[in-house]
């Protein structure tokens, strides 16, 4: 049974154009959807909303962004490096053989292709 998705998750979506990149759960609007953002494409001040279905977790959970969130103090670059470090951290080929930090948008990523 995957993790349930839940305020500060780390995930991945699954559909959309936003699909493979990771992402952080910054607010749970229903049972249905919730916002994430990436600090990039998707910026703190304007969150993506999607369904949780088509979110898959990685088993990482960001506590110190929500805190930052909620003090209303969270920047785009805070969840840019955390994201960035979970990235680096995650082992290619893990998870049955499937990689789950596909595209990260690092510069380190961009110079590797």
């Amino acid at each position: 049974m995957k993790p349930p998705v839940r305020q500060g998750i780390v995930a991945i979506p699954q559909m959309g154009r936003d699909k493979g990149r990771l992402c952080v759960v910054l607010y749970e609007m229903d049972a249905d959807f919730v916002w994430i953002t990436d600090g990039r494409t998707h910026p703190v001040d304007h969150p993506k909303k999607k369904r949780r279905k088509h979110l898959m977790t990685v088993g990482y959970e960001l506590p110190e962004i929500i805190s930052l969130y909620e003090q209303k103090v969270l920047k785009d670059s805070d969840v840019r490096k955390a994201l960035i470090a979970i990235a680096e951290a995650c082992p290619n080929g893990a998870k049955g053989g499937r990689n789950f930090c596909p595209k990260m948008m690092s510069s380190k990523s961009k110079e590797r292709s």
